[in-house]
């Protein structure tokens, strides 16, 4: 009797975590920046939303651990990702020239973005780790002034202006190019379907970097004009009455 070769499933459960562990990223990304942006309506709202993750309308009390339990848990999702991804990164310097020769001489946009996503692959390899290591060990440095505070006089400003970029790009170009290889919603039409994801995917990015923008300056005009040497952290409005 014939024993039939067992199939190696390894790559695939490997590709399907790293999309899944991606598209868990991706979407945390999104609500990240919409709750960042809350400094756009108000201090008091950015304030409102910190203690919300601080766990106070549930307990009635704020506990900054929690943030650092939410940041453990992202950063093993973006370590799991990132060892899942790496396989995939040109291995030498010489490797990346040679994609990106072939790239440039095919001017094949799906191989752009795919370029596009290893060089903010990267960047968020080193400026991505920093940002979830504050999150953990400073949970309580949140809220309009602290955070403001780190921008300009802790001069994080850079790397958080690096790390938006990247994580935008990084995020949407990766949904995207999950759409398109697992075959969700592509319709009878694989062309049009394409044309439909790669547009909604340039709105997002333009939308999320818009915001994202405009937070980041309204936190580094925060930081340059208010007065933080008495050390007082922000006060609500509720908690003055």
């Amino acid at each position: 009797m014939i024993k039939k070769k067992s199939i190696d499933k390894t790559a695939a459960r490997v590709d399907f975590i790293q999309s899944a562990t991606g598209v868990i990223l991706a979407f945390f990304i999104m609500a990240h920046l919409l709750f960042e942006a809350s400094i756009l309506i108000s201090k008091e709202a950015m304030y409102q939303v910190t203690i919300m993750f601080e766990g106070y309308y549930f307990f009635g009390e704020k506990y900054p651990g929690i943030i650092s339990f939410l940041a453990a848990a992202i950063g093993v999702i973006f370590i799991l990702h990132t060892v899942t991804a790496l396989r995939r990164f040109p291995a030498s310097y010489r490797e990346y020239k040679i994609i990106k020769k072939h790239t440039q001489r095919m001017q094949h946009e799906d191989s752009s973005l795919w370029m596009i996503q290893v060089i903010t692959g990267f960047a968020m390899f080193f400026v991505g780790f920093v940002h979830i290591y504050i999150m953990m060990t400073q949970p309580s440095n949140i809220g309009p002034y602290a955070s403001s505070s780190r921008v300009v006089d802790e001069f994080m400003g850079p790397l958080y202006l690096v790390l938006l970029v990247s994580v935008v790009l990084h995020a949407f170009v990766g949904l995207y190019r999950v759409t398109i290889k697992w075959g969700f919603f592509e319709g009878k039409n694989t062309k049009t379907s394409r044309k439909r994801f790669k547009l909604l995917m340039k709105s997002a990015i333009a939308f999320y970097l818009l915001i994202g923008l405009a937070s980041l300056g309204k936190y580094t005009y925060i930081g340059l004009t208010h007065d933080f040497s008495d050390g007082i952290k922000y006060k609500s409005t509720q908690e003055s009455h």
